[in-house]
């Protein structure tokens, strides 16, 4: 299983050309294994669209029915040790709350996190799901 950061969850399900075809290679390899999709997710989602941040095709909640109907895709729920972890993270880790949440599931979970985001993949106390490199010729 594989945790996705929200950017990268709408870039699949909106099929947008910010989501790198190997990125969406490795989605799709997990689809048997589980693809995770924090609760903090929706809740960001949701907030994008309150800000004109982010404009939907659909209603914010048809979408995300619609979005966690993806196959593989599994809702990852928010526990009271992940809310926990989301304040205790270890090292210097930036501010973000919905961040901090994301990596504290990834950590919980033991599960990598794929993500776009430098702060997050510059962080050391994270897994990350990066494809593998291509074979050399």
């Amino acid at each position: 299983m594989i945790l996705l950061d929200t950017h990268i969850w709408i870039w699949l399900v909106n099929g947008t050309d910010d989501l790198k075809a190997v990125w969406q290679d490795l989605i799709l390899s997990q689809e048997s294994d589980g693809i995770g999709v924090s609760v903090i997710s929706c809740w960001e989602v949701a907030k994008l669209v309150e800000k004109g941040r982010l404009q939907l095709k659909l209603p914010v909640n048809e979408w995300i029915d619609l979005a966690l109907a993806y196959p593989g895709m599994q809702l990852l729920e928010l526990t009271p040790k992940i809310a926990v972890e989301s304040t205790q993270l270890p090292g210097y880790f930036h501010r973000d709350p919905a961040d901090q949440i994301i990596v504290a599931t990834s950590r919980a979970y033991n599960i990598p996190l794929l993500t776009a985001n430098t702060k997050i993949r510059n962080y050391p106390h994270v897994q990350l799901a990066d494809a593998p490199s291509p074979p050399s010729r």
